[in-house]
């Protein structure tokens, strides 16, 4: 499939992308474009725009106000798990994992995408959106951006079958090292409700990331809806006198001061998260 026979879960996904753009280049406070605008500008209709917006408000990137427009949302807080410079092994997630390819395509990057994955706004992209299953169960949807070159012959079998990561290394000569990712609340939308078998609106886990291989360049950016009713993750703390002897910051969901200088050193954690099967 090109990009010239997209379906809706792409159009969603290139909508999406163009607002996070727009997102990226404002302050929090600034406003968008009215959804009149960026239906013309992206030649969607309004529903698929509102699907993207609806999950952008959900997730906190955006503020709606009624009367007044959509709005950029405030900065977000962030809390590492572990230090940069501690390293941890995720364990695979439990059951057995599956694939159906939604969409596979060659579209071109956009700025923001670009930026994540260092090529030129333009260049070759392979989009492909996934649902991930568990025992024949749908678990997620996710969303991978590879660099079309590094990629070429990447077949949608090879994405259903056996280990992405596995294929990568042995087929295509890419050696996946590290990844940095992100995890925060959401909730589904109507495309992404029927697809995950759920309610409109069930909340929902959005995982997004970025992944280097051994030379630090960047081979992958995913961003993945998980249903929160059925996946969980789970982190390890080391915490101790050991542990504050080597560490700044505090332990996630922990406030600060609670241990005084007892903080985390290590982190172990279960879950899909560094794997892709």
């Amino acid at each position: 499939m090109t990009a010239s026979g997209a379906g809706p879960v792409l159009k969603r996904e290139r909508v999406r992308e163009y607002l996070l753009g727009l997102i990226d280049t404002r302050r929090p406070g600034d406003a968008i474009p009215s959804e009149r605008t960026l239906c013309a500008a992206l030649e969607v209709s309004r529903p698929t725009l509102r699907a993207a917006v609806d999950e952008l408000v959900a997730t906190g990137a955006l503020v709606r106000e009624h009367g007044r427009g959509m709005f950029v949302a405030p900065a977000k807080i962030t809390q590492e798990l572990a230090p940069d410079a501690a390293s941890f092994a995720v364990r695979r997630a439990a059951g057995h994992w599956s694939s159906r390819v939604l969409e596979h395509a060659v579209i071109p990057a956009d700025a923001r995408i670009g930026r994540r994955l260092r090529i030129s706004p333009g260049a070759g992209l392979l989009y492909v959106a996934r649902l991930r299953l568990v025992d024949g169960a749908p678990m997620a949807i996710e969303h991978l951006h590879i660099p079309a070159d590094l990629v070429p012959a990447l077949t949608p079998a090879e994405l259903e079958a056996g280990d992405l990561y596995e294929h990568l290394r042995e087929r295509h000569g890419l050696f996946v090292h590290e990844a940095r990712q992100s995890i925060e609340p959401t909730v589904v939308n109507e495309a992404e409700a029927a697809l995950l078998d759920v309610p409109l609106h069930s909340p929902a886990l959005l995982i997004e990331r970025l992944t280097t291989d051994s030379t630090d360049r960047p081979v992958e950016y995913v961003h993945s809806v998980y249903r929160g009713d059925r996946y969980r993750i789970v982190s390890r703390l080391a915490l101790g006198a050991a542990a504050a002897a080597r560490s700044t910051g505090h332990h996630p969901g922990i406030p600060p001061g609670d241990l005084g200088r007892r903080e985390i050193i290590t982190s172990t954690t279960t879950g899909d998260v560094h794997t892709v099967n």
